[in-house]
């Protein structure tokens, strides 16, 4: 009995909203846009926060990246013809920070090295990336062919080379790929895999580049040595560098945080410059997360105002939906009709505008970041929970703004009411 009669007081408010299609439809069109905005700002903002902290996993939360940095040098430098710099992180670093720390499971030194690649005509600057294979473990990257880089090459110093998906395109189109000698500045290195790299987004530098060409760290340093010479217009710039990085695993990633700590009081200790940075993968994850839940509030709220307007838009409308229909409430108010069945009625149909417009309203939520998607390459991700939250939002909408002209309606002296023309 409760059912059908529910159902019956929808079919009259649909049949009622119906005598004025074009107003009722414009009504719509306010939660329709609150709605489809509030469902289209989370998405872009969802998307774009959970691609920068996918790049942060990919460093490994265990991770710790220490990288060399150049100090600012005095300008009383910059006129001397031949300058020499000496700066950046010291195989005994790499050698203190694995033995000396508790904490710390493994490290990988990582110098890294300019040069020109050949194969025939074909010829592309490359990154010459010069480590160890715990390298492949600390930062997990897919092997497209080949190998990684194995024990074996660093005992043996083979000149064996790890390109990198741009490189091989680059460097080995129509040729075959494992097994090609490449020619790195005067040497020769046989290919012996091709692997995937993961490039920077959202001011997240990774440890790896396109351009990357991965062998030996002992063959690194045999063949090029630690200084790099620069020659510019009438000078010339030495830097000497041992390790432009260093990768720390800690054990566990409740340590990681004091564990960054203890390596900086390390380096300073050891270091008279500030020649170096240390990021911690974990504390960017952390905020990033916290960036996230303050970037959702704000577009959420942006959107929301959508809502607002469109809540005020059915305020109105049911304000003069009652003006108009005041004989009526008078003549069901004389036959006996109770306040809250008046109240009822018009929540009734406030609350079927606000979900018809909601409804549509996920609709075009849904629709706006797939062609955002599409059309400018940026990733967005409709959650379930903001299609839920925006409806919610609609039908609340709809209730408050509603309940006012309800009860005004509701209130209305029966007698003054149907003496209304």
């Amino acid at each position: 009995m409760q059912h059908s009669r529910i159902f019956r007081n929808v079919r009259l408010g649909i049949k009622n909203l119906m005598i004025h299609k074009l107003r009722s439809g414009l009504t719509v069109l306010g939660m329709v846009f609150g709605v489809g905005s509030v469902i289209a700002m989370l998405s872009v903002g969802e998307g774009a926060s959970r691609e920068a902290m996918e790049q942060i996993r990919k460093l490994g939360s265990n991770n710790i990246i220490i990288t060399a940095m150049k100090p600012v040098e005095d300008d009383s430098a910059s006129i001397q013809r031949v300058r020499m710099s000496i700066y950046g992180l010291l195989y005994e670093d790499e050698r203190r920070i694995r033995e000396t720390i508790p904490t710390v499971q493994q490290t990988v030194p990582i110098k890294l090295i300019r040069k020109d690649g050949y194969l025939g005509e074909r010829s592309m600057e490359l990154r010459i990336v010069g480590t160890t294979p715990d390298w492949f473990e600390l930062v997990a990257r897919k092997v497209l062919a080949g190998r990684v880089l194995s024990q074996r090459d660093t005992e043996k110093k083979a000149a064996a080379c790890l390109l990198t998906e741009h490189g091989a395109r680059r460097l080995l189109a129509t040729q075959n790929t494992i097994g090609e000698s490449v020619r790195i500045g005067p040497d020769h290195f046989e290919v012996v895999g091709i692997i995937q790299t993961e490039t920077a987004s959202g001011g997240i530098q990774t440890p790896d580049q396109e351009v990357d060409a991965y062998i030996p760290l002992n063959v690194a340093r045999e063949r090029y040595g630690d200084m790099v010479v620069r020659r510019t217009a009438g000078a010339q710039e030495r830097e000497l560098v041992e390790l432009h990085q260093v990768l720390v695993q800690v054990r566990s990633i409740d340590q990681v945080e004091s564990t960054a700590e203890a390596i900086e009081k390390m380096l300073r200790h050891f270091h008279q410059k500030k020649d170096y940075r240390i990021s911690v993968p974990l504390a960017l994850l952390k905020q990033a997360e916290a960036t996230k839940r303050t970037f959702n509030i704000v577009l959420g709220s942006i959107a929301g105002i959508s809502l607002l307007v469109g809540g005020i838009g059915i305020m109105n409308i049911m304000l003069a939906t009652v003006t108009e229909r005041t004989r009526e409430i008078g003549i069901r108010r004389a036959i006996g009709a109770k306040q809250r069945q008046i109240i009822g009625q018009f929540l009734i149909e406030t609350i079927v505008l606000s979900t018809i417009g909601g409804l549509i309203g996920i609709v075009i939520g849904v629709l706006i970041p797939w062609v955002i998607t599409v059309l400018a390459q940026m990733p967005t991700i409709v959650t379930s929970w903001s299609i839920l939250l925006a409806l919610g939002i609609s039908v609340s909408v709809g209730i408050i703004f509603g309940l006012y002209p309800a009860v005004r309606a509701a209130r209305l002296d029966p007698i003054a009411a149907l003496r209304h023309e």
